[in-house]
């Protein structure tokens, strides 16, 4: 993108993957999309993290952007029915209700009050929806760093967001630096932001990686969802 609407830094990211049947998944999308599977599997992804020096781009460097908040993603892997990959928020927790203006194109943002804190070499996530019942609760400890296999590349790359709202589907591009992964051992898991979100409860234990983040997301522009003539829907390898 030549010109981002925002920056910001995405730092002290857990990831955490389940793997689902795809058709579970696949009822919670719209129409325009279908979900993308690895080894035939659907993936719903639980990503808090900590939002960074969020500014507009004519804001130098020099000048501080937006304190820093806690942030937390429930999401999954998509591909539009022209094929090109991206991800769907089956539902994002946010402490800044400044976000909430991103309801304006379908980003399903829910205010709350969250938390991100070190002890030791441990880092732990909390949080709780002001309206509803739906919280989480993770401690992990990050381990050694690792060379990402082909599957962490494909649970952690994706470089468009699509929501839906009024009918219409939209898009947001990103672009940012390569993940730093870690691996994470889990001491604590307690959330019901899955079932919330009308999936069944995972069965399988999760896949869990950590990142230090990634300080320089370009966050571009959302438009209207336009296909791109003569594709057609399959691993396109974005």
């Amino acid at each position: 993108m030549r010109v981002p609407a925002l920056r910001a830094g995405w730092l002290r990211q857990t990831f955490v993957h389940w793997a689902f049947p795809p058709d579970a998944v696949q009822a919670l999308l719209p129409e325009d999309l279908v979900v993308d599977e690895y080894e035939g599997a659907a993936w719903v992804g639980l990503t808090p993290f900590v939002m960074a020096d969020v500014r507009p781009p004519a804001v130098p460097a020099p000048v501080p952007g937006l304190p820093a908040f806690a942030e937390t993603n429930l999401r999954t892997f998509v591909r539009h029915r022209d094929g090109t990959d991206g991800l769907w928020f089956l539902s994002i927790e946010v402490a800044c209700p400044l976000m909430l203006a991103a309801r304006a194109v379908g980003a399903p943002y829910h205010p709350g009050t969250l938390s991100v804190s070190l002890d030791g070499d441990a880092v732990s996530y909390a949080g709780s929806r002001w309206a509803g019942e739906a919280s989480y609760r993770l401690v992990v400890r990050p381990g050694d760093p690792i060379t990402p296999t082909e599957r962490d590349v494909w649970l952690t790359s994706r470089w468009r967001a699509y929501t839906r709202r009024l009918g219409v589907l939209w898009e947001t591009p990103v672009e940012h630096e390569p993940w730093p992964l870690a691996d994470a051992a889990v001491d604590v898991l307690e959330e019901t932001l899955t079932s919330a979100a009308g999936l069944p409860a995972p069965t399988a234990q999760p896949l869990v990686h950590f990142s230090e983040g990634v300080r320089h997301v370009r966050l571009g522009v959302t438009r209207p969802r336009v296909p791109a003539p003569g594709r057609s829907p399959g691993r396109s390898g974005e």
